[in-house]
């Protein structure tokens, strides 16, 4: 603390003001280490009780024996195409969220959100909601972070979508293979397009009437819950029409390296399924990821495993190469995103990181 002294008006000398320093800043207690620890453990169990049921259950023999046998070269491209994926994910948060914002302070943050995707469920959403508190202690509006959240999610997901369209049609009209069922390739197709028309017309639901000053809770958790999607929906339209070339190479980066990472453990078990079949069932599996499951483990891993069989992958290497896959997208964010994390953590009350503590809140 700082002191100073003063006088009084006939000119005698009055006791030092004490100024205090600003409290300490802390993180909030669902993200307080020892709390993320706790819930990474029902994660750590879910995949040791996966791992033994792949080493020990019959009828897995094939199973095991791919797993054995995996080549390290492809299992390390895979890492690096996650890698990849993280950094691609890093180039998309600046231009969405403030892009005055340093470099180092988007990685921290970044990977601190990627690392808390891999052990809360809901898709990233905790991850999300961890970027979300830093930008807010660095005075950003809240109004403006949950708009921006909404058009991050959105753009994010949104890649995953327009590719289904684009490639469900190519593939029912027989442009590239492998030939399928118009269920598998039309429908979907149909359906990509018919949901990405929902998110573009939300705008024009507008952001409804306001509550009544005496609205019970609810009520106005609603209205500000509508408000953000059709903002933040907006916003997502506008920032693509902008065509920033960050924006557009994360988002599609994002998208397209976690696609190749699967296509690498394929690759590491011996196994060359069209890359077509990979990119309709990655889509289709991941939504099992929606599933309010620790880490999306059991959700994104039967999905992955149940969509890529019906479109036409062997079952027992279609398994081998999607666990291979899952835990390289659980423990890279993991590692990388905790060392982050541990950084983001030191700097929020340090003097030589101010731009933690403010961050510009026009882009």
């Amino acid at each position: 603390m700082t002191g100073g002294t003063s006088s009084s008006p006939e000119g005698g000398q009055i006791t030092p003001r004490l100024i205090e320093p600003p409290p300490p800043v802390e993180m909030p207690r669902e993200f307080q280490p020892r709390r993320l620890g706790r819930r990474a453990i029902p994660v750590l169990a879910l995949l040791t009780a996966l791992g033994l049921v792949v080493v020990l259950a019959p009828g897995l023999g094939q199973v095991r024996e791919l797993l054995t046998g995996a080549d390290p070269a492809w299992l390390a491209l895979a890492v690096v195409f996650e890698a990849l994926s993280g950094v691609s994910y890093v180039l998309m948060f600046r231009p969405v969220f403030c892009r005055h914002m340093p470099w180092r302070t988007s990685w921290e943050i970044s990977w601190s959100s990627l690392a808390v995707g891999s052990i809360v469920p809901a898709s990233g959403a905790g991850g999300l909601a961890l970027g979300a508190w830093i930008l807010h202690e660095g005075g950003m509006p809240a109004e403006r972070i949950a708009r921006r959240s909404v058009a991050f999610f959105l753009i994010k997901s949104s890649v995953n979508f327009v590719a289904v369209a684009v490639l469900g049609t190519v593939m029912a009209l027989a442009l590239v293979g492998p030939e399928l069922s118009l269920w598998l390739t039309a429908l979907p197709a149909a359906l990509a397009v018919l949901l990405i028309g929902v998110v573009v017309a939300i705008p024009r639901l507008g952001p409804g009437p306001p509550p009544p000053p005496d609205a019970v809770k609810f009520r106005r958790a609603l209205f500000s819950t509508r408000g953000a999607l059709v903002k933040g929906t907006r916003e997502a339209i506008q920032l693509v029409r902008n065509r920033d070339p960050l924006l557009l190479i994360g988002a599609v980066g994002y998208w397209a390296w976690d696609n190749a990472v699967l296509w690498a453990t394929f690759q590491a078990f011996d196994a060359s399924p069209a890359l077509s079949v990979i990119l309709m069932g990655y889509l289709i599996g991941q939504l099992g990821g929606l599933l309010p499951l620790p880490g999306g483990v059991g959700g994104i891993d039967g999905g992955l495993i149940g969509a890529l069989i019906v479109y036409g992958t062997p079952a027992a290497t279609t398994a081998a190469a999607v666990l291979a896959y899952r835990v390289i997208l659980f423990w890279l964010p993991l590692v990388v995103g905790g060392i982050a994390f541990a950084s983001l953590r030191r700097g929020l009350n340090r003097a030589d990181r101010p731009e933690l503590c403010v961050v510009p809140a026009a882009s």
